[in-house]
């Protein structure tokens, strides 16, 4: 008996995410109300401080693995570890999970309700029972960092689509969460409005949290994220650092995807010896930046 105590030990430890792992989910199962499967023995672990891209089709359970990182949903079976700790799932439980993940939704109308920016804004840090003084401190500097500082007393019904989702952020900002998760959050952006968001990303990620979001653009994925997982059938059936998403073109193509175009360039100049072998550029200006520098010429990504 005590040599499977033993053996059982061992196993729990090397199955446990490494110490680095902000969330952990293991093996999740969900299923919707009217049958349909939301999550089917889902595993999937976020590293602290980290960019994170979630790919795969519509339905294949992107959005269902947000809510349960949020505490939206409880898992059927399965466990979500938060910061090494199992959810708890009580009211103070999920207070305080969700103050450390904040969630922006796809469409901003769905998560603004306040009649002002300011209003809306200050409402999660007030629910967190902080005195007007500090909820005024974070409200501003959350503002601040996504822009959108001249805009606190401004209607929220007479904001642009982007600005929405930008006082979105501020909103989740405003908690301070260590994780920020993002459900396709250039969607519906122009490419002025996506720079500018994605420069407000850069910005959170240099303060140091982590970020984890939905997306069907592999080029941006491929250039932007640390991690990449792949979901498909309620599963994520790969998690891999991006530079080596190359590696995974089987299974970008079972889930409907190309590889980023920048590989297939780099692929066909490295055949006409323009580009050399550890040369892996991840956005067509690095590439162009490579091959102003020659065939020896290499770019620094830190």
């Amino acid at each position: 008996a005590g040599t499977r105590l033993r053996t059982g030990k061992r196993c729990r430890e090397r199955c446990r995410p490494p110490a680095a792992t902000l969330l952990a989910l293991d093996q999740i199962r969900f299923a919707y109300p009217d049958g349909s499967v939301g999550l089917d023995g889902c595993s999937l672990a976020i590293r602290r401080g980290s960019r994170n891209a979630l790919l795969g089709a519509n339905g294949s359970g992107k959005t269902t693995v947000f809510h349960h990182a949020n505490g939206l949903l409880r898992p059927q079976s399965g466990q979500i570890r938060y910061a090494g700790q199992d959810v708890d799932y009580s009211r103070g439980g999920l207070r305080r999970l969700r103050s450390k993940v904040g969630m922006v939704f796809q469409n901003p109308d769905r998560q603004l309700f306040s009649a002002s920016v300011l209003e809306d804004v200050s409402f999660g840090p007030f629910n967190l029972g902080l005195d007007e003084a500090t909820v005024r401190q974070r409200v501003a500097a959350a503002l601040l960092a996504v822009g959108m500082s001249g805009f606190a007393d401004k209607a929220v019904h007479q904001l642009s689509f982007g600005q929405k989702k930008r006082v979105c952020i501020a909103g989740v900002l405003a908690m301070e969460p260590e994780l920020l998760i993002l459900d396709e959050p250039m969607a519906g952006l122009d490419y002025r409005m996506q720079e500018e968001l994605l420069a407000v990303l850069d910005g959170l990620h240099a303060r140091g949290i982590t970020l984890l979001l939905a997306t069907h653009d592999i080029d941006f994925a491929y250039r932007w994220a640390d991690h990449i997982h792949l979901m498909r059938a309620g599963r994520c059936v790969a998690s891999l650092d991006a530079p080596r998403l190359a590696d995974y073109a089987g299974q970008l193509s079972a889930l409907g995807l190309p590889l980023p175009a920048v590989i297939a360039l780099q692929h066909g100049l490295m055949r006409r010896g323009l580009l050399a072998l550890e040369q892996r550029p991840r956005s067509c200006a690095e590439l162009l930046t490579m091959l102003e520098a020659g065939p020896s010429g290499k770019v620094d990504r830190q």
